[in-house]
């Protein structure tokens, strides 16, 4: 009886050490985080509350609660994130520079810096626009 040595082989993968990794990491996370949190926003508001019935009362009245707050606000931050990565790596298919690519990651990065800082101000409430 022969054994084949291949079959005892360990395959070695490199692993990405840095920015590339934590990214790679975060976009699984991410997704994991997001399935509940979408699938329950789409549970409580379509489902149960009703297209129909969601107005700016209703939006008012749950954002009383700081819990629909954060719940809200780690949607859009996950959802946000989760995507301007995604971005991130497909256009990182099509840009060959190295110094471009980084330039378009810093500027991915700081546009979603400061979209989350609004979408977090206006979820949280920590702005007041005076009425005119």
């Amino acid at each position: 009886m022969t054994t084949n040595t291949n079959q005892n082989q360990i395959n070695q993968t490199a692993v990405l050490d840095g920015f590339e990794s934590i990214a790679w990491k975060w976009m699984r996370y991410s997704g994991l985080l997001l399935i509940p949190l979408a699938w329950g926003h789409v549970l409580i508001q379509d489902v149960l509350v009703g297209v129909h019935s969601i107005d700016l009362d209703y939006v008012a009245l749950r954002w009383a609660s700081l819990g629909w707050r954060v719940y809200d606000f780690l949607l859009l931050a996950f959802a946000f994130a989760h995507g301007v990565n995604g971005l991130r790596q497909v256009l990182n298919d099509y840009i060959r520079q190295d110094s471009t690519r980084t330039k378009v990651t810093w500027v991915l990065l700081v546009l979603w810096f400061v979209l989350s800082l609004i979408g977090a101000m206006a979820i949280i409430g920590g702005v007041r626009i005076p009425e005119v």
